[in-house]
């Protein structure tokens, strides 16, 4: 294979440059030269970049070439488990004070201060840190210090967070990742990848000696698998200089152990497995081409980049293709999609992989499909047409890009630190990769991208995989079977595939337009324009992005107009009107037209209002407005596409009962909102009672007058050069004077006690919890401000308590919300998992904390954090444009001013005040329990 890839890339550079040694040497990719890399004598890497988005803050990472392919069989677990431990006692943080330092400087537990455990690495981040003082600088990198070298392992916090991790396992264990584990073993058949989820066992994670973890961390955390990464507003060369000042004096283990990246072993014959689960809802197809990863000592070059075009052009293609299939009247599957990627979990082995969603009893057809059409492009290759589209869309990306060079966030140059630290990845300069890839991609022979396909694709080193409900009245097919299906569509004759192709506009012909009639300042420096046909336009310019323009548009009404015997009609309204496609292009046929741009644009009919949602880049406004205009006059039906709907959403929901959380949400829907017709679960046996014609009569009837329509636009909009096309296309909408507003369709909280803890049986033993504590309030942002605060600090409760002090749960969630429409009502929500055992008393402990809190009111220190981290959230927020969209439409649609006053509301707002919120929200007596569990209801 690698004797391969040097060979297509001399054949695309011969096609594309002037040289032969050129083409021969693959040039090298330069490193972006913004980015300070160097390397500790002691091995450890480091990365650091000065940017100023978000201003005033910075990002703190630390990549360890570290995951749970590194574990011996009794150490299954022990990765994770320790990454687990950096969080809860370091050499100059002990206990719980790393998290309690840093969310008194506005970094959150879980938001800005995580971690994640992979198969081959282990990644921590301290995000969003405001750099506001040296000493919080110098804390976060003390941190990531201790992190690599100063953990203190106490055994009293091993044994706190074994129930941690193994309540994290209980929540995670659900049908597909049970299947995954009964998979693997014949998928990695020969290789350690096998039995390495970093979740691990449950055994080992109870039970491992103190001593065990001690050693993996001194044998595997050392300094030359290790990459510290600060990217934002810092000075680069103070950071380099304390980073090797407090990174220098780590010592490398005298006789470290070799870091080796197991493989994983070829086959001739295809590898089937076959796995089934009781709680698993759809049937999922995998069909993997495995092949060697693109040469380690080749991916600095140019090369690379191209091999990364051609495989983006590839998978572009075939999905294209597999979607495309979904718009006939009898799909073969509910959904496909491919791409090239990882084996799975195996950084040694790539694969180019082929999903299918098949029907419950076609397996077989969708396979079939699936591999058809895999094997029809291996065969004939693809068009110039398709590659002229896949080259558009790829370099109008690389554009997009290139435009929003000077905007680009912390997080964004962290990934890329990452991926070149861990993997290798090439991190070239925007401008760099803008230049070259402009210069290359139209040089790329479609031959080339042919014969690549061809060997990624190919007749051996083949696996599939199947995951099926378990289930008696279901047909599976045997490991033979399979065999026969890919022996049998391997020897078909297949035809080429045919592109069709509209060379049609958009639109034909202008719309007459219409005229701004009124100009006016509005709030938070916008310009209101009224048109002629009486919409409203709202322009808020920004500089935060070079190339987006967002668009949000708005009118009240919605479904509530609508009878609640139409239930599922409107259910459905949204998915059902995005089939047809618009004007004369069917939905497949709009993509083709829309190559090369950045655009895109989202009809919905809510409860309450009908709206318009789209997105472009500044080039592409008058294209967004033109399907704006589309969108509300010329929506197009294709009974095709509505059949293969129908016939792919019944397959979809066919076995959702197997799923428990259907029984759950079922219950949770009915103790909230009583029967209401308008919350009905669609089921299967519903899907053939849509009528098609009533669905498109019901939008076409939200959307026949625009003229009490608000429009917004928010980002790098020009009004000179925009307000004429707004003119055109919005001026033209139809207006017909209708008056009306949304109505009461009684979707508001059940009021009263109630209580329904119900008895399921589970593959795994589990009990789920869900709390609400409803009622009304004054709808002021002072309001809305102390239910977000009450939810964070219950939250934080809750992860002392529950989390750590109990080790009952992986976290618990308390999300907070006051709404206006229909008419107020304020709702603290709190859902969680647990061990069925502990289900009762853990109900228990989050009335306490609850309770407490009315009782005492928060802890200052608490209050304070909470308050830190809202006003640095704030403070960022400000050069975000969805920020503006989001101020502007509470502002126009809820008389709600979010700004004015916000840092001195934040500020003033004191223990006691929301100690009395609290209270009188409880003080309503409304509380909602829902709990299922696999154990005893009592």
């Amino acid at each position: 294979m690698k004797k391969f890839f040097r060979k297509a890339f001399i054949a695309v550079f011969l096609l594309g440059s002037t040289s032969m040694a050129f083409a021969q040497q693959m040039p090298p990719v330069p490193t972006d030269p913004d980015v300070r890399i160097g390397k500790l004598e002691n091995g450890l890497t480091y990365y650091i970049r000065h940017n100023e988005l978000p201003e005033n803050q910075a990002d703190f990472y630390i990549a360890q070439k570290v995951g749970s392919i590194l574990e011996e069989d009794n150490q299954r677990g022990l990765a994770h488990f320790l990454e687990h431990m950096c969080f809860n006692g370091t050499k100059h943080f002990p206990g719980t004070s790393l998290r309690e330092y840093l969310e008194s400087v506005g970094v959150k537990f879980g938001a800005n201060l995580n971690a994640y455990t992979s198969i081959d690495e282990t990644v921590y981040n301290i995000s969003n840190v405001p750099v506001i003082r040296d000493g919080i600088i110098d804390s976060c990198l003390l941190i990531l210090h201790d992190w690599a070298d100063d953990l203190t392992l106490d055994p009293k916090e091993i044994d706190k967070e074994r129930g941690v991790i193994h309540e994290e396992w209980r929540t995670r264990l659900g049908a597909m990742m049970r299947m995954y584990e009964t998979a693997f073993p014949t998928l990695f058949s020969g290789s350690k990848y096998a039995y390495r989820l970093p979740i691990g066992t449950m055994e080992v994670v109870d039970n491992f000696p103190y001593q065990d973890l001690r050693d993996y961390y001194e044998k595997w955390y050392r300094p030359d698998l290790q990459g510290i990464i600060v990217v934002g507003d810092i000075d680069v060369d103070q950071i380099e200089a304390k980073i090797k000042a407090l990174f220098s004096p780590i010592q490398m283990p005298a006789n470290p152990a070799e870091r080796t990246y197991f493989p994983v072993p070829d086959n001739k014959e295809p590898i089937v497995s076959i796995n089934k689960d009781k709680e698993q809802e759809i049937t999922q197809v995998m069909v993997f081409h495995k092949h060697e990863p693109f040469p380690a000592d080749m991916k600095n070059t140019v090369g690379y980049l191209a091999y990364s075009f051609m495989d983006y052009a590839i998978s572009h293609m075939l999905n294209a293709r597999l979607q495309e299939l979904l718009q006939t009247s009898n799909p073969p599957f509910i959904n496909a999609g491919v791409q090239d990627a990882d084996f799975i979990l195996a950084k040694t082995k790539k694969a180019f992989t082929g999903v299918a969603i098949c029907k419950e009893n076609g397996i077989e057809t969708g396979l079939e499909a699936l591999t058809r059409e895999m094997e029809r492009a291996h065969q004939f290759g693809f068009t110039a047409g398709e590659f002229a589209r896949a080259k558009a869309d790829y370099l109008s990306n690389l554009e997009n890009v290139y435009n929003e060079r000077n905007k680009m966030r912390n997080e964004q140059f962290v990934a890329q630190y990452v991926a070149n630290f861990i993997d290798g990845e090439p991190i070239p300069s925007v401008e760099y990769e803008y230049t070259m890839m402009n210069q290359l991609v139209p040089n790329i022979p479609l031959e080339g991208v042919n014969q690549l396909y061809k060997e990624l694709v190919n007749d051996t080193n083949l696996a599939v995989c199947l995951f099926c409900p378990d289930k008696p009245d279901m047909n599976y097919p045997t490991e033979a079977g399979i065999k026969q299906i890919l022996a049998k569509v391997n020897a078909e004759k297949l035809e080429p595939y045919i592109d069709k192709v509209s060379n049609e506009p958009l639109m034909k012909e202008k719309p007459a337009g219409g005229k701004v009639v009124k100009t006016e300042k509005e709030q938070y420096e916008s310009t209101l324009l009224t048109l002629s046909n009486g919409v409203r336009v709202i322009l808020k310019p920004t500089n935060f992005k070079a190339d987006e323009i967002r668009m949000q548009a708005f009118s009240a009404g919605g479904n509530s107009l609508f009878e609640d015997k139409d239930a599922l009609q409107f259910q459905v309204l949204d998915d059902v009107v995005s089939l047809g496609g618009l004007g004369n292009f069917s939905a497949t046929d709009l993509q083709k037209v829309l190559a090369g741009k950045v655009v895109s644009i989202s009809p919905s009919v809510r409860t309450l209002s009908e709206t318009v949602n789209g997105t472009c880049a500044p080039k592409d406004l008058e294209t967004l407005l033109q399907l704006t205009y589309l969108t509300f006059t010329a929506p197009r039906t294709d009974q095709a596409a509505f059949e293969s709907f129908k016939t792919r959403i019944k397959a979809a929901l066919a076995n959702q009962e197997a799923n428990p959380n259907t029984a759950l949400n079922d219950t949770i829907t009915k103790m909230l909102y009583g029967n209401n017709p308008r919350v009905t679960r669609l089921k299967a046996g519903m899907i053939d009672q849509i009528d098609y014609a009533k669905v498109m009569e019901m939008y076409k009837d939200r959307f026949a007058d625009a003229g009490d329509f608000t429009f917004i636009f928010v980002g790098n909009i020009n009004p000179q050069t925009a307000t004429p096309l707004i003119e055109t296309y919005l001026g033209s909408l139809p207006a017909t004077g209708r008056k009306e507003n949304f109505r009461d369709v009684n979707l508001n909280l059940r009021k009263g006690e109630w209580k329904n803890i119900f008895h399921k049986d589970l593959q795994t033993e589990k009990a789920t919890v869900l709390i609400v504590e409803s009622g009304t309030c004054d709808y002021t942002l002072k309001n809305k401000l102390m239910m977000s605060m009450l939810a964070q600090l219950l939250t934080m409760e809750y992860t002392e308590t529950v989390r750590e002090e109990a080790g009952a749960s992986y976290g618990v969630s308390v999300q907070g919300n006051i709404s206006k429409y229909p008419k107020v009502e304020a709702a603290l929500q709190i859902y969680f998992d647990t061990d069925p055992e502990k289900r009762a008393d853990m109900s228990a402990l989050i009335d306490k904390g609850i309770n407490d809190f009315i009782a005492n009111g928060p802890k200052a220190e608490e209050l304070a954090k909470v308050k830190e981290y809202m006003l640095k959230t704030y403070e960022a927020n400000q050069k975000e444009n969805g920020y503006w969209m989001n101020l502007l439409y509470g502002y126009l649609w809820e008389d709600m001013d979010s700004r004015t006053g916000y840092t001195d509301l934040v500020n003033g707002i004191t223990g006691t005040e929301l100690q009395a919120f609290a209270k009188e929200l409880v003080a309503q007596k409304n509380r909602i329990e829902v709990s299922m569990t696999s154990g005893d209801i009592n």
